[in-house]
């Protein structure tokens, strides 16, 4: 299909996410206005696995695909012939879980003849900071969630440039792994940052800095240093004190996190920070990276929580850097579990 941008001044995009294990429908208008957002959770149902079951997740999204639709519209006060643009997370992501939203934008495309626009899961996060504030060029987005953990530099709108990424584990993961050997239930993170937000006492593990030049990141050292604490002292025939623990092994991730992100910073010259991804929810991180903006006078731009988990409201806002320019994509595009950020620039 090929299709001119109208001159109608508003946008309405038809957002759909469904790229693990949320199933989520969005309208939003110019990309920075959110009609609706519509979100099912599928936590419950992968708690006793102790994570993401694949195969699950996509029969999940099959089941409530079509309803969240139904009641994303409905909500948003709008029908189908208002909307300019259908945008669908196109990866990355699980393959199974990605091929429901594809299928279910497709066949919106061609039943009510809208253009689509095949979307980037991690300019979605990035572009959810879109949704509460303006922003600045350059800047540049710590990307933190269960699959990722980036340093993107944004040049201008919609030019995404990766300098860092993490090598092994990416820091939710991390956070699922020292939970489980803690013994807290999935999804682990919110539980270690309670318990470390509580704890009166730290124990001290390392930091993986890497080398002194890089952005990358690597999480897996501290998660074996996690564990050869608990043993060591299960060996010694003490209890752990895992809120002493837990407060030690976030401690270790923030500052590394936040120290990368102000060396980025200062040496790309940026007007604003951006903070991104499931993680972004953290009370230690956003406050730890809160005070050293402020001591800096770097501007911090953090998404409320619903923006910061998987949403549709985020692939809208990211789908209207295309929209703005008419970069369609044709119906027989493909999910990408692997999909390149900077390939996907506008």
């Amino acid at each position: 299909m090929t299709f001119i941008q109208s001159d109608e001044k508003d946008s309405i995009i038809l957002a759909i996410e469904t790229s693990c294990d949320e199933t989520s429908v969005a309208v939003v208008r110019n990309g920075r206005e959110v009609l609706s957002n519509m979100v099912s959770s599928q936590i419950d149902v992968h708690q006793r696995f102790g994570g993401v079951v694949p195969e699950i997740a996509s029969r999940k999204h099959v089941e409530t695909i079509t309803v969240m639709i139904e009641q994303a519209v409905e909500q948003a006060g709008i029908t189908m012939q208002d909307v300019s643009a259908i945008a669908v997370t196109q990866g990355p992501g699980l393959i199974g879980a990605l091929l429901v939203g594809n299928v279910a934008a497709k066949s919106l495309a061609m039943a009510f003849d809208i253009p689509l626009i095949g979307t980037h899961h991690i300019a979605g996060h990035i572009y959810a900071n879109q949704l509460v504030a303006e922003l600045q060029y350059p800047c540049m987005a710590l990307v933190v969630s269960g699959g990722h953990t980036e340093l993107v530099y944004l040049e201008a709108e919609g030019k995404f440039q990766l300098i860092g990424r993490t090598r092994d584990d990416a820091v939710g993961e991390a956070y699922d792994k020292v939970a489980r050997a803690i013994g807290l239930p999935y999804p682990g993170g919110p539980h270690v940052d309670r318990l470390a937000t509580e704890a009166t006492e730290t124990v001290d593990l390392p930091r993986s800095w890497l080398e002194p030049d890089s952005y990358d990141f690597s999480f897996s050292g501290l998660k074996s240093a996690v564990l050869n604490v608990i043993n060591q002292t299960r060996m010694r025939g003490e209890e752990p004190k895992y809120g002493a623990i837990a407060h030690g092994f976030q401690q270790s991730v923030v500052d590394v996190l936040v120290g990368k992100s102000m060396r980025a910073v200062k040496q790309y010259n940026v007007k604003q920070l951006l903070l991104c991804g499931g993680v972004a929810a953290n009370r230690g991180l956003r406050e730890a990276l809160t005070k050293q903006c402020e001591d800096e006078g770097v501007p911090l731009i953090i998404p409320p929580f619903e923006y910061c988990t998987d949403n549709a409201a985020m692939i809208g806002a990211a789908a209207y850097l295309k929209w703005k320019h008419g970069q369609f994509t044709e119906l027989d595009f493909t999910a990408h579990p692997q999909f390149s950020l900077e390939q996907w620039s506008v």
